[in-house]
């Protein structure tokens, strides 16, 4: 494990970090860990911010599963889910060029909070 790692984003869900010594992006979404280039991080980020979350949640509409929308990775049979939240999450720490931006203190919104609300 690295000993020069600067925080660069964090969200509920997640961090996006620096390590200094080996140069690399190190990204941690709920349970899926990422050693990512540069190079790698900027097409990453690319791929999210191009997700129609409509289309995937349509497609799959009927399916039987919470998390309808896929980021396929370099390994065929390897295909990652996630919902509409996630999504949002990642897109924001993947966007962490404003730094003052994620300083500020921030009201909760509707989907930051994971909640099944019943109602009887």
């Amino acid at each position: 494990m690295c000993n020069s790692i600067k925080t660069i984003s964090r969200v509920k869900s997640g961090e996006l970090s620096f390590c200094t010594n080996c140069k690399s992006f190190h990204l941690i979404f709920n349970n899926l860990f990422f050693a990512l280039t540069k190079k790698e991080l900027k097409r990453l980020k690319s791929y999210v911010d191009g997700i129609e979350v409509e289309y995937w949640e349509h497609k799959y509409a009927c399916a039987n599963m919470e998390r309808k929308i896929p980021i396929p990775s370099n390994q065929e049979n390897l295909i990652m889910m996630f919902n509409r939240q996630e999504i949002t999450e990642l897109q924001t720490l993947l966007s962490f060029t404003d730094k003052k931006s994620q300083k500020k203190d921030v009201l909760l919104g509707l989907d930051d909070i994971d909640y099944n609300l019943i109602l009887n």
